[in-house]
C-alpha cells in the first residue's frame, strides 16, 4: 500500500498539479492531506477541487479555520497587517459555493486504518493533525526534543502521525510511533520552492517513507496573483521560497 503524503498546499494549484504530474505512473492507494489547503496563493477553488475530486483524506489547518471564520461572518485579530489580512479576505470572496461546502466538511484531525493487502489485522492507526497531537498550532520539526515526541505519542492511539504546519519535512519515530512531516506543496520556507512532499509505503512487516521536492511553474502562480491585483511581496515569496513577515 502506498499513500501520498500532502500539506500546506496553500492555494498553489500550479505546485499541486506538478506532484500530481510526477506522480502520474506511481498509482497510490490514498491520498493524505494535512491541513492548511488556503490562502497566500491565488487558486483556491482549484485546489479544493483537485481534493475534493481525489476523495483526500483532508483535515483544517490554521489557515482553513480563519476562512470558515469570514465565511461564517466572523472575524479575527491576527494577521493584523493589511497585505496578510487581504489574502484572507479575497480568498473567502473568490470560493464558489461547492468549495466553502467541502471546506465546511473537514474535521480537525483523522484517525485512519490502513491494511496492507492480505494482513487486516496489521493496519496501522494513522492520525493526521496539522500541528500535533496536542495542539493544532504546534510546530514540530526535525530537531524536536525525543523526550517530548514520547509525550505527544501517549496521547494518541495512532502507530503512524502526519503532521504539517511547520512547512519542514522530517520522518521521526519514537518508541514504536512514526511522526512524518511531508512538508509544504505550496510556500516552502527554506529556500528552495520546489513542492515538498511524501510517500509512505505499508507492507506487512515494514514503513518505509520517502520525501520528495518537485518543481513547478511558479511563473503561474505570479501571473495569477498579478492579475488578482494581490501584494507583490506573495509573488517574491514563491519565488524565493522563503517565509515572509
Amino acid at each position: 500500500m502506498k499513500i501520498l503524503l500532502i500539506s500546506d498546499i496553500h492555494a498553489n494549484f500550479p505546485a499541486l498539479s506538478a506532484v500530481e504530474k510526477f506522480f502520474s505512473s506511481y498509482p497510490f492507494n490514498a491520498v493524505i492531506n494535512a491541513g492548511d489547503s488556503l490562502v497566500y496563493g491565488p487558486f483556491p477553488n482549484e485546489t479544493l477541487d483537485w481534493l475534493r475530486i481525489r476523495k483526500a483524506h483532508s483535515i483544517l489547518g490554521n489557515t482553513d479555520k480563519k476562512i470558515l471564520h469570514l465565511l461564517a461572518g466572523k472575524t479575527f485579530k491576527k494577521p493584523s497587517k493589511h497585505e496578510k489580512r487581504v489574502m484572507y479576505t479575497w480568498t473567502a470572496a473568490e470560493l464558489k459555493k461547492s468549495g466553502a461546502a467541502y471546506l465546511r466538511s473537514l474535521p480537525t484531525s483523522l484517525l485512519l486504518d490502513f491494511a496492507p493487502d492480505g494482513t487486516p489485522d496489521k493496519a496501522p492507526v494513522i492520525g493526521v493533525f496539522h500541528g500535533s497531537p496536542a495542539d493544532d498550532d504546534e510546530f514540530l520539526f526535525p530537531d524536536t526534543p525525543l523526550e517530548h515526541l514520547h509525550d505527544l505519542q501517549r496521547q494518541t492511539t495512532a502507530g503512524i502521525v502526519i503532521t504539517g504546519h511547520s512547512h519542514t519535512p522530517f520522518y521521526r519515530t519514537a518508541g514504536s510511533t512514526h511522526f512524518i512531516n511531508p512538508g509544504s506543496v505550496g510556500r516552502m520556507f527554506d529556500g528552495d520552492p520546489s513542492a515538498s512532499c511524501a510517500v509512505l509505503s505499508l507492507n506487512a512487516d515494514a514503513i518505509q517513507v520517502e520525501h520528495f521536492r518537485i518543481p513547478y511553474p511558479i511563473r503561474e502562480v505570479v501571473d495569477r496573483l498579478q492579475q488578482s491585483n494581490l501584494p507583490e511581496i506573495y509573488a517574491r515569496m514563491f519565488q524565493a521560497g522563503r517565509k515572509l513577515n
